[in-house]
């Protein structure tokens, strides 16, 4: 029987099936951090249970901590007694910590895939929804809720209902000045912020293919702001050319052996799928956000929509968005003055996602009156980027350089954007207050951010470009 690439990772992991449709699947690696894990790890005590599989356990600190440069476990107060209970906890349990001043320490979604945590055909649970980063070297990744982290924590299993499977066909190729970021915002603008509800996402096709893993991760990583809780892309060369020899990947006779498995991961060509949708990425703008949902999207150049022209569904929650960013039908974006600018989170602060803001900033200044801050995704991240110079760029550039975390995405850990203020931000999310209370946040990818950044208001970094070329 055809399957999915979807149906062959789950089918693997089956352990057993109930009556009522729940199966309950094995899970190869448990990804924990330190906002979502303490709950957990006290029912587990308390219940006076162990966990079962430590070696398949891996922690880091990310969420509510400092990217001060200097930091230590007091740089944000709120935050010191999370990061010392996952301290606690992993060493109570023998599971391996990334902690602060650890090379391998930053944003849980990014170390997995740069250390070999995250596996093509792996199943992969992390106490927070992008975990769907993962899909993007074809593993099944998905975001879990507290009790769950606690029920993979004492069985390595998970009880789930199997979802449905929509395809995602990607055809020609993204133009100049346009990323994979400006991608999957396209998509969610297409079909919707529920687009993906009870589903299973698949990308393909050419313009998905041509991707690289970084870009994949991107890809993947806003899966959930469509709606679906897994979305992956069939892995290929690229993606074993990306994981041979990373530190956790199997090597010498095992990496050959999960080489021929790693092959076959691909959807079956005469294999079905409950939905299927095509896009062309030659039709993809850079884009930037309007309203308080990643599905209120539009290219760079366009204008704020009426909320009256919209899906009946989406009238009344698109007029409350205008409001809150302070916007009418009919403004255009490009122009429009902001006041911060965050470059990282688990969406964009890889090596790749760095170069390309470099690469804007470079022989510019941060426009008066704009703070900007770039935030490397995991320690690893910044050590490259240094030794690359990016970080000298982006000083003499006037942008802030910081450590490795969550920073400005989540705002819980001392990085806010102050009320009434706009930010270009490279994160998933833009609901209100997502940023800090009365934020307002218009989601980019990171050579847009650091066009708004130098230019002091929303710019089409294909203009940006294509004048500093004509200069």
């Amino acid at each position: 029987m055809a399957k999915t690439l979807f149906d062959k990772v789950w089918d693997a992991h089956v352990v057993a099936e109930r009556a009522d449709g729940l199966a309950l699947l094995h899970v190869d690696r448990h990804l924990v951090h330190e906002l979502t894990s303490p709950q957990a790890f006290e029912r587990l005590r308390r219940a006076g249970r162990r966990v079962r599989n430590p070696e398949l356990t891996f922690a880091t600190q990310d969420h509510i901590i400092a990217t001060a440069p200097g930091r230590g476990d007091e740089t944000f107060p709120d935050g010191a007694a999370y990061v010392r209970a996952l301290r606690r906890n992993a060493a109570d349990s023998g599971i391996t910590l990334f902690d602060l001043g650890d090379p391998r320490q930053g944003i849980v979604h990014v170390i997995a895939p740069e250390l070999g945590l995250a596996l093509p055909g792996a199943t992969i649970a992390c106490g927070d929804s992008h975990t769907c980063t993962l899909g993007g070297l074809g593993a099944l990744a998905l975001g879990i809720g507290t009790s769950e982290i606690e029920h993979v924590l004492a069985t390595q299993t998970l009880l789930l209902r199997k979802p449905k499977r929509l395809a995602v066909g990607v055809e020609g190729r993204l133009g100049f000045g346009v990323g994979a970021k400006d991608l999957i915002l396209a998509v969610i603008a297409e079909l919707g912020a529920g687009g993906g509800n009870g589903h299973a996402v698949e990308y393909r096709g050419p313009a998905v293919e041509a991707l690289s893993v970084e870009e994949r991760l991107t890809l993947c990583n806003m899966s959930i702001e469509l709606g679906a809780r897994i979305g992956m892309i069939a892995p290929d060369d690229t993606a074993f050319d990306y994981l041979e020899g990373l530190p956790y990947a199997p090597r010498g006779r095992d990496w050959n052996a999960a080489l021929a498995d790693w092959r076959r991961l691909r959807s079956d060509p005469e294999a079905v799928f409950d939905r299927e949708v095509t896009l062309d990425a030659s039709t993809v703008a850079p884009q930037v956000s309007w309203g308080t949902s990643p599905q209120d999207c539009t290219a760079v150049d366009g204008r704020v929509p009426d909320p009256r022209a919209l899906p009946s569904d989406r009238k009344e929650a698109a007029g409350r968005a205008l409001a809150y960013m302070d916007l009418a039908p009919g403004d255009p974006l490009e122009g429009l003055a902001i006041q911060q600018v965050f470059i990282g989170s688990c969406t964009n602060g890889r090596l790749s996602d760095l170069r390309a803001a470099a690469a804007v900033a470079r022989g510019r200044r941060v426009a008066p009156g704009v703070r900007a801050l770039v935030v490397p995704g995991s320690t690893a991240v910044k050590l490259a980027a240094e030794r690359e110079g990016l970080d000298r760029i982006f000083a003499e550039a006037g942008f802030e350089w910081r450590e490795a975390g969550c920073s400005m995405c989540a705002a819980i850990n001392g990085d806010v954007v102050p009320r009434g203020e706009r930010c270009v931000s490279t994160a998933n999310r833009n609901f209100q207050g997502r940023q800090g209370s009365g934020a307002r946040t218009h989601l980019a990818s990171p050579a847009m951010a650091a066009a708004a950044a130098v230019t002091g208001r929303i710019t089409d970094v294909r203009r940006l470009a294509q004048g500093e070329a004509a200069g």
